[in-house]
Formats: structure tokens, C-alpha cells, sequence
């Protein structure tokens, strides 16, 4: 059984994604003690990026559905298939399966209170790859 929810009190975060369309969380949790924090996604599958790719976006909750109206495979993979002028918090790289990557990030960039929406970037993944995210 994976766990629902992913607490940060190390200032890190992992998540897996894998070739179901899934993460193994559907909420982050990062401790606002945290100057920055540490987001790590690992690829459980197998499939390459250009089929089977994820990464991990942040974006306010209010912002969600603009952002993911916004996907479009001319934007790119480098890109996460977004617009160079979203309005992203965090983004990870693309991934395929077997690899992981990571991304720093100021907490600043994130209040206490405010309602954040992770989520995979990849064509079409969004719907079922996406979780609550927020600083405590």
C-alpha cells in the first residue's frame, strides 16, 4: 500500500510516478521551518519519456485549470509541454522510466494557507496524475 500523504519535515520530498499514470502520494505536505526544500521524483516504470514521461509542476490552485488548458506537445518536452510564460512555481524535468530527477526550491515562493496543485505535465497525464500541495 503507498502512501496517501508525503510530509516534508526533512525538507525533501520523493515521489515515484510509474507507468499506470500514478504517483504514489496525493498530497505534500513541506514544514514552513523550511528556507528551501528539495522535490525528488523517481520514475518507477519503464517506459521512455517520449511515451511514459513525468514530472512534477506547482501551481496555485486557482491557476490549475489555465495551466493545464495550456499543455500542447509544440511546446516541447524540454518544457514540460508549457508555455515558457506559465504560472509555475516548481517544475521538475521529464523523466522516463528507471531515471529520477530533482529540483530546489526557495519556500518563499509558497504561503502557509494558500491552496497548491501538483501535477504531471505529460499530454494528458494531469487527470489522473495530481494531488494537493501546501506549506504547514
Amino acid at each position: 500500500m503507498f502512501p496517501l500523504q508525503l510530509l516534508a519535515g526533512t525538507c525533501e520530498v520523493t515521489l515515484s510516478g510509474s507507468d499506470s499514470m500514478k504517483y504514489d502520494v496525493n498530497e505534500i505536505k513541506v514544514d514552513a521551518s523550511c528556507g528551501e526544500f528539495k522535490l525528488v521524483l523517481n520514475h518507477s516504470g519503464k517506459l521512455p519519456a517520449n511515451i511514459m514521461g513525468h514530472n512534477v509542476v506547482v501551481v496555485k490552485e486557482s491557476d490549475f485549470q489555465i495551466v493545464v488548458g495550456s499543455i500542447n506537445m509544440a511546446h516541447g518536452a524540454d518544457s514540460g509541454y508549457l508555455p515558457s510564460d506559465a504560472p509555475v512555481l516548481l517544475k521538475t524535468g521529464l523523466i522516463g522510466g528507471g531515471e529520477t530527477t530533482e529540483v530546489t526550491v526557495n519556500a518563499s515562493a509558497f504561503k502557509t494557507g494558500e491552496s497548491y496543485t501538483f501535477f504531471c505535465s505529460f499530454p494528458g497525464h494531469y487527470a489522473m496524475m495530481k494531488g494537493a500541495f501546501s506549506l504547514n
